[in-house]
């Protein structure tokens, strides 16, 4: 098993609790969206925005961790990640934030402590380029 270890940002809510994993089978943990002032965000048609999590994430040398969509919001909704999945190396000590899209035709509100992505940690393999 991969620790992966996470910091929350000064002014997070921690009470939404760190990324989870739904099942004992999931491939992928659940990051909420965390705004400063638990506010909403409304997402119109086509809109894409960066969602705040409320953390800073530290992986380990020969790792990434991949950000992906989740499928319910997709299929029911149009809401989906433009650079999925999104890689965060091993060397990122930044906040952690999410690029979401909405490719549906409806606007859609993003709430504070709503599931908006998954987290899949993974292994890294560099290569020579010759």
């Amino acid at each position: 098993m991969v620790t992966v270890r996470l910091e929350w940002a000064e002014d997070a809510d921690q009470d939404l609790g760190l990324p989870t994993y739904a099942t004992s089978g999931a491939a992928g943990a659940d990051v909420r969206a965390n705004f400063t002032e638990k506010q909403s965000l409304t997402l119109n048609a086509g809109a894409r925005a960066l969602i705040p999590t409320g953390l800073r994430i530290a992986i380990a040398h020969g790792f990434e961790v991949q950000v992906r969509p989740r499928s319910g919001l997709a299929l029911k909704h149009g809401i989906t990640l433009p650079n999925s999945p999104g890689t965060i190396d091993s060397d990122y000590r930044g906040l952690l934030g999410v690029i979401v899209q909405n490719g549906g035709a409806e606007p859609f509100e993003i709430t504070h402590g709503m599931r908006i992505a998954q987290l899949v940690v993974a292994p890294v393999v560099q290569a020579a380029f010759e």
